[in-house]
């Protein structure tokens, strides 16, 4: 990585060391928090393989300390912004608000309009079909009871059925970082007649699908482009930036957007790049929320990390522990071969308050602390004040997902064990409806109504409307059964 420019992690001893720095700021967080779990973290020499204990004890150490939950995401993030480093025209290490301040090429603004009618009516599209008022109704009720999502969802989304002129986001700015990601509000939002700041790779079949999109919508996208002359047919050609690289000319073109901006996280990478771009979006966050007072966030959140779950969570998932399904028969069995590992149950008798451990390890540890990062810049933006939209999405079948073998397999085989994974387009719709109810309800009350989100534990606020597909509710601890579930998916099992 000796030659990469833009965002990067820190040279030392003529390398750029991805677990070094993940080590670095998992130890930074807990600093006088945990000092036990801080300097374990620093000694740790198999950081790619046990990583999973440690990112565990950045959530353990903030279950009933609100404020100590807070100190870890503010140092983290401090730790993540004082290690990352910019290399632009000069070729050297640079701290990263140097990244802000090269501008470079300056973009411009391109408007594409749609020319559809508006949506006026939530559905959802689900397995086939396009779910509308109580059908809807009726299955937000069910997932409910199945414990594939959190009460807190079926309140949300219900409250958007209730009030269809809340999809009307023409007054709002939803810039959404990540254009293309399957995982989005992009599609939804213009097809509600809404606007869209778009920004992605500029990428040709990317913004050909974005742009497809835009058209046959009924909002209102607009994109950058260095090319102030580019027309309607080359505009897929000459649209996007890289905000590894471009990191000062997107501050500065956005910095010139009039009105309230709604800041979208939906960026998505391989590898260790998934930190440097996310490294590169909490630079741009901090810009914007300088010169912003209104300045709005919103990210989704990966259902396969560490969160505290709440009483009825774990009390759900007892009761599951105890009826007869497939892995009853099985794993007593399965549970002595293996030592104890498989099938292990989700929650020790007795807990209430606790945590669903869906760490998958095959995903790495660059992955986890991107997404450690949104969940770290959420809490601290939400008790400072801000309007945040942070919610748990549901294992989805994303291209990301599909390529990675085991995983595919993995959640194949889910539904054995009572977990749902979600099309994309389902998740999709589902995630962009609860952020029509967060910026509508101003992210003043939590869903029952009794505390500002601010207020909360940090775990309360994300538990609050979790779409975890059943990951917090099942019997077992996720990772005891995964190896199960993906070999009934490689055997094309059915239920």
């Amino acid at each position: 990585m000796a030659d990469m420019t833009g965002v990067v992690f820190p040279q030392a001893d003529g390398r750029r060391s991805t677990s070094a720095v993940g080590r670095e700021v998992v130890a930074r967080a807990l600093d006088g928090v945990d000092p036990v779990g801080s300097s374990a973290a620093r000694r740790e020499t198999a950081w790619r393989k046990e990583y999973a204990v440690h990112f565990r004890r950045l959530v353990e150490v903030g279950m009933e300390d609100r404020d100590a939950a807070l100190t870890v995401a503010r140092q983290g993030l401090g730790a993540l912004h004082d290690h990352m480093r910019w290399v632009g025209a000069s070729g050297v290490d640079q701290r990263l608000q140097a990244g802000l301040d090269e501008v470079g090429t300056p973009l411009h603004a391109a408007t594409v309009e749609g020319t559809a009618e508006p949506e006026r009516e939530l559905t959802l599209p689900y397995r086939g079909r396009r779910l509308r008022g109580d059908e809807l109704r009726r299955r937000l009720d069910q997932w409910v009871r199945d414990g594939v999502v959190e009460p807190g969802v079926q309140l949300a989304v219900e409250r958007v059925l209730d009030h269809p002129e809340w999809l009307d986001l023409r007054d709002q700015r939803v810039v959404v970082l990540g254009a293309g990601a399957e995982m989005g509000p992009l599609r939804s939002i213009l097809r509600w007649g809404g606007e869209v700041v778009g920004i992605d790779l500029p990428r040709p079949d990317l913004w050909r699908r974005v742009l497809t999109a835009a058209r046959e919508g009924a909002g209102r996208l607009v994109i950058p482009t260095p090319d102030p002359e580019a027309s309607d047919a080359r505009l897929a050609e000459r649209a996007g930036a890289d905000l590894l690289h471009d990191l000062g000319a997107v501050a500065r073109w956005l910095d010139g957007l009039e009105g309230r901006l709604v800041l979208g996280n939906y960026v998505y990478a391989d590898g260790a790049t998934n930190v440097r771009v996310t490294t590169a979006v909490d630079a741009l966050t901090t810009h914007l929320a300088g010169r912003h007072d209104d300045l709005a966030l919103a990210f989704l959140a990966t259902p396969t990390d560490a969160f505290v779950v709440p009483a009825d969570a774990v009390e759900q998932a007892t009761r599951n522990y105890g009826e007869r399904t497939l892995g009853r028969y099985v794993r007593t069995p399965l549970r002595v071969a293996s030592g104890g590992r498989l099938l292990r149950r989700q929650y020790a008798p007795g807990e209430h308050v606790a945590i669903s451990d869906s760490i998958v390890e095959q995903q790495g540890p660059n992955y986890l602390l991107a997404k450690r990062v949104h969940r770290w810049r959420a809490s601290v933006a939400a008790h400072d004040g801000r309007v945040v939209s942070m919610n748990v999405a549901p294992p989805t079948r994303t291209r990301s997902v599909t390529k990675n073998r085991a995983l595919a397999a993995a959640y194949a085989g889910a539904h054995f064990f009572g977990i749902e994974v979600f099309e994309p387009a389902t998740s999709n719709t589902l995630m962009a409806a609860l952020l029509v109810d967060d910026l509508r309800r101003s992210g003043r009350t939590a869903g029952n109504g009794t505390a500002a989100q601010g207020e909360l534990l940090p775990w309360q606020a994300e538990a609050r409307a979790a779409a975890h597909g059943g990951l917090w509710r099942v019997a077992y601890d996720p990772r005891s059964a995964l190896g199960i579930a993906a070999l009934l998916g490689l055997g094309g099992a059915r239920q």
